[in-house]
């Protein structure tokens, strides 16, 4: 069983959903990734959502764009992600870590050799925003050996036929966009996702994860009843930016709003009142 597998069982058979923050490698210093990685689990992250950094960031926005330039002003390139990962699977074993970035990168480093060198650093997962599983099956032949999950986006506007063509392709679990736009945007439809997850729901059994839109403890609990994950990106980035002269307090701060949101979340899975309405 994968890690990501392992995590998700885990969290089930507590009765708890998964809480997944994204960070940009090497935002918005290289040498704070790894220690800010710790940090997360520390403070209740379940599975790590690592950026790699791309001059084109066409589906992110403004927020995360940032991040990534500045993490190219680093010359971070996927190879130093790689690195990254490395590192922080030395003191690590068991929280999955997830890349999320674009094909370009990958394309030229080469389906195989970064399949084995994503494995050889302890990756779980693979997330490309721009590789549509229709045009997968080269990358997935390749990942798949290695035991690596290729995760794939749907969307509030994705139809019936859309919706299993991902679940035919995915693995490890499936990234829910609960808004229209890019990362960053606002006005989060809790009906709206609750509904469309269900719909999902009847063509997978994989773990639905929610991202975008999601910015307070409050938005992640409310997104925990109807989730198996809550994926936080925007928010968490917002303040790394904001703290961006001062890393040191980005090593406490954002951690602290890791634990808050932590907190929020199993207040609303794991309080009596709301074990019916979490249940699936």
């Amino acid at each position: 069983m994968s890690r990501i597998a392992q995590k998700f069982e885990t969290l089930k058979q507590a009765g708890r959903r998964a809480l997944i923050p994204y960070i940009m490698a090497g935002d918005p210093e290289p040498w704070m990734t790894v220690p800010l990685m710790h940090a997360l689990v520390k403070s209740g992250a379940d599975i790590l959502e690592l950026g790699v950094p791309f001059s084109d960031p066409m589906a992110d926005g403004p927020v995360i764009q940032r991040a990534s330039e500045r993490a190219l002003k680093h010359q971070i390139s996927l190879t130093r992600v790689l690195a990254m990962v490395r590192e922080f699977r030395e003191k690590d074993k068991t929280t999955p870590v997830v890349l999320m970035g674009y094909l370009n990168p990958i394309e030229a480093m080469g389906y195989t050799r970064f399949a084995s060198e994503a494995a050889d650093a302890g990756v779980d997962g693979v997330l490309t925003v721009d590789l549509p599983p229709e045009e997968a099956q080269a990358f997935q032949s390749a990942l798949k050996p290695r035991h690596l999950d290729t995760i794939f986006l749907l969307a509030p506007t994705s139809s019936a036929e859309r919706i299993k063509i991902i679940a035919k392709a995915a693995s490890g679990f499936i990234y829910y966009v609960s808004l229209r736009g890019v990362t960053g945007a606002a006005n989060l439809d809790v009906r709206e996702v609750t509904a469309k997850l269900k719909e999902i729901r009847g063509h997978t059994k994989l773990p639905l994860g929610v991202g975008f839109g999601i910015s307070s403890p409050e938005t992640a609990a409310q997104m925990a009843t109807v989730a198996d994950a809550v994926i936080v990106g925007s928010a968490v980035v917002k303040r790394m930016e904001e703290m961006a002269t001062n890393p040191d307090k980005i090593l406490s701060e954002v951690p602290a709003f890791i634990a808050r949101l932590r907190a929020a979340m199993d207040h609303a899975t794991l309080a009596p009142t709301s074990a019916t309405g979490a249940s699936r």
